[in-house]
């Protein structure tokens, strides 16, 4: 079984959907504060996966509730335009604000319902609790100091992809350590390839794609919620500074893409997907953002990053990252909000969204369908995975963040050793421990 997340996580942003909230004060909604209970505003970040989707099914819901009317917009930067709404009071009935809204802030500030009450209710089935009808270790990842503030609806798994057709037509064995990944880089080398390419320009990739995997391989589980948790030390400790020289190896054998550093998701991706490098980290949304620019005949496939032989870690252990739901307090109509969201996370048409925008929900069962090709391997490593853990601190600390992303670069380019790596995130961290004006959060398994 899953060793469940921190009671305290939040999203991680990449694609997904909107979700805004009802009108009231800063406890959960009642029916005091409704409405009239006919009208929903839904504001949705429109990513890989767009918005169409949720305008079907919110035509759906329409007929099956006569009276009801309900309005899903959005847009590729849609917190800009949400951020001044929600400052002046009037955020829409039910919103994901996309990965570039800071949901902590809303959440501190009482802008953000505690859905447990609601959570308690039955589901769309009218049988099951809906809070049972989420997997338990996705949903966590929306709470707060004991109180469940998002909630998840498609997720993300994070890890490496390779090309099937290219590793067997040279023989190739794809490693599943460390030590394996390094007998094998001079190999893809002289077949004319760049062993691992990144996304240079947005660092947070290779953060989530080599440093916590390997500090998590290295030092077990704690190491990466020690560091999370702002431990004094933890950023420093053994599992982080061996990770960063992992990296180091790698960037010193020339064994990443020349002029890596400088590439954007987009064009390190389309690098992987026309031969030019055998490994990247990535998420399962790759196929999806790549699918228009994808060459013919490219193939992809999925693993997690190579493990550290000796080390502490679980080697099933899974990285994820939820698209998660809110309900803003200055919203209207909560009930309706909650019931449509309720539709929306019904074992149908969490599998329609599945197999109509390829990834995976947070609807347990809901992976008992025809999975895209891309999706499988995904999908069962999740199953049997006994640790699943999400990288929360550079949403929870945005300046710990932003400093991560800052000496991951230097790391990554040559400018700061490991030791230089760890000890400014070490400093980093202690600035925000010693920063009262942010609560401190807790993440532990």
């Amino acid at each position: 079984m899953k060793t469940h997340v921190s009671a305290i996580y939040a999203a991680i942003g990449a694609l997904g959907l909107l979700l805004a909230g009802c009108s009231g004060g800063s406890g959960e909604p009642t029916a005091a504060n409704a409405g009239n209970g006919k009208d929903l505003e839904v504001v949705s970040f429109q990513g890989g996966f767009g918005i169409e989707f949720f305008q079907k099914a919110a035509k759906e819901y329409e007929a099956k509730h006569a009276g009801v009317h309900i309005t899903v917009t959005g847009g590729p930067r849609v917190w800009e335009q949400l951020r001044p709404r929600f400052a002046n009071g009037t955020p829409p009935s039910l919103t994901w604000p996309g990965w570039g809204m800071d949901y902590w802030a809303l959440i501190y500030d009482k802008q953000v319902f505690p859905l447990d009450d609601a959570l308690k209710t039955p589901a769309a089935d009218g049988k099951t609790v809906w809070k049972d009808t989420f997997d338990a270790s996705l949903l966590k990842l929306g709470e707060y100091q004991g109180k469940q503030y998002e909630l998840p609806y498609h997720y993300n798994i994070m890890g490496w992809w390779y090309n099937p057709d290219t590793f067997a037509k040279h023989g190739w064995k794809v490693p599943k350590t460390f030590k394996e990944l390094v007998d094998l880089c001079p190999k893809i080398k002289a077949a004319g390839m760049a062993p691992i390419t990144y996304q240079g320009m947005y660092p947070d990739y290779t953060i989530k794609g080599f440093l916590f995997p390997w500090a998590i391989s290295v030092g077990g589980i704690k190491a990466a919620d020690d560091a999370q948790s702002l431990v004094p030390g933890a950023w420093k400790s053994d599992a982080f500074l061996q990770a960063a020289k992992m990296v180091k190896q790698l960037r010193d054998s020339g064994f990443f893409e020349d002029g890596a550093s400088g590439l954007s998701h987009t064009q390190s991706q389309t690098d992987f997907l026309a031969g030019k490098a055998a490994f990247i980290p990535c998420g399962t949304w790759l196929e999806s953002e790549m699918r228009k620019t994808m060459p013919p005949g490219a193939k992809m496939a999925f693993m997690l990053p190579p493990v550290v032989d000796g080390g502490k870690g679980d080697p099933s252990a899974i990285m994820i990252g939820i698209e998660p739901w809110i309900i803003p307090t200055g919203g209207s109509n909560h009930d309706l909000a909650i019931d449509f969201y309720k539709y929306m996370t019904s074992l149908d048409k969490a599998k329609q969204f599945i197999t109509e925008c390829g990834t995976l929900t947070a609807i347990k069962g809901s992976d008992q369908v025809t999975l895209p090709p891309l999706l499988v391997e995904p999908a069962r490593l999740f199953r049997e995975s006994k640790t699943v853990y999400s990288i929360q601190f550079d949403t929870w600390y945005s300046t710990l963040g932003t400093e991560s992303k800052n000496a991951m670069a230097a790391l990554l380019n040559g400018s700061n050793t490991p030791e230089q790596f760890v000890d400014r995130l070490e400093a980093a961290a202690e600035k925000v421990r010693q920063d009262k004006s942010k609560p401190v959060h807790k993440m532990t398994h």
